[in-house]
């Protein structure tokens, strides 16, 4: 198929899912030693969402998935592309975009993972859009989805408050009419810094033994006060970046839908980029982090509330491990 020119790429669909069962910070000061004040002073996080035994990242994913199609106004069969991003696969192999599309009951239509951290699903978008300008491609599904509590260490109190479980889905479909939907992203990584967050057990450089479950080395691990500082800088400097290279202002800027790690990140961002809090999209004390879920987690909150509106220009700006990055503007249409 020969993409006509000027064409873009929108966001034709939104969904979300959250697990029923809620973990509140009181809950977790009876597992490990905190309390909900000092959860909630330090990341402004007051619960999160765990998913059942035996739920998995590709059932959350459906779930999501099945309600994004419907609000395009679609069939199932009208996807041609699934991409999920996640660091939580049902299994190392086969990749969990495989289990959604037989879940799904999609035809043999393209489906693979991508993992950057909590930088993945603007990472899927750009490549789903990009495959959909050079290829064709008319609907692809772009998926978010965590189990995150499957790898949290319940033991360390400096990240089991942290992290929660979830998905977010959105269709992104082919537009003829001109400088609508994605209008550009920018994506970014520095390999020197893998180890301040990473799960360093289970894969090649360290397979699975006795030893490394019992070291937890198949959980997160996390240097805090280093991950905060680079946070800010590079979700600062990309969102400021993206919006100059659109030639637009921070004032330009109707809504932002940040990564939902710690409210201190997020109000250090909104000041740098000089754009007020009321114009965030903060969902953060009832989700938690929950990693590639967190944007189009909050980015379906803010479609559901009205906030997303048609010629609304939208920043989504993200870090992830790797350390990883990213920024999208997109033109609500």
């Amino acid at each position: 198929m020969t993409v006509p020119h000027g064409s873009s790429v929108i966001l034709s669909g939104i969904g979300a899912y959250a697990p029923e069962a809620v973990l509140t910070n009181d809950a977790l000061s009876r597992m490990v030693e905190t309390s909900d004040e000092w959860i909630r002073t330090r990341t402004g996080i007051r619960e999160r969402h765990i998913a059942a035994d035996g739920e998995t990242t590709s059932d959350m994913s459906t779930e999501a998935a099945r309600k994004a199609i419907e609000d395009a106004g679609l069939a199932v069969q009208d996807i041609e592309l699934i991409v999920v991003a996640t660091v939580t696969p049902d299994m190392p192999f086969p990749n969990t975009a495989c289990f959604v599309q037989k879940k799904l009951g999609l035809g043999k239509i393209p489906a693979f993972d991508l993992e950057a951290a909590c930088s993945g699903f603007i990472y899927a978008m750009d490549v789903a859009r990009s495959l959909m300008l050079v290829s064709g491609y008319r609907h692809a599904l772009v998926i978010g989805a965590e189990k995150l509590s499957s790898i949290t260490n319940w033991d360390d109190r400096t990240t089991c408050v942290l992290f929660g479980d979830g998905a977010g889905a959105a269709v992104l479909s082919l537009s003829e009419e001109p400088e609508v939907g994605i209008l550009d992203t920018l994506l970014g990584a520095d390999g020197t810094e893998t180890g301040i967050l990473c799960v360093p057990g289970g894969g090649s450089a360290s397979p699975s033994t006795v030893e490394t479950i019992e070291r937890s080395l198949h959980k997160i691990h996390m240097q805090g006060n280093q991950v905060f500082k680079i946070a800010v800088r590079v979700m600062c400097q990309s969102g400021l970046n993206l919006i100059e290279r659109a030639g637009l202002t921070s004032q330009d800027i109707d809504l932002v839908v940040p990564h939902q790690a710690n409210t201190r990140i997020i109000e250090a961002l909104s000041s740098r980029l000089d754009i007020s809090m009321d114009r965030f999209e903060i969902n953060l004390d009832r989700f938690g982090n929950t990693s590639a879920a967190s944007i189009p987690l909050a980015l379906e909150e803010a479609y559901r509330k009205g906030r997303l509106k048609k010629g609304a220009n939208v920043l989504t700006v993200a870090f992830g491990g790797g350390l990883t990055w990213a920024a999208s503007l997109i033109r609500w249409h």
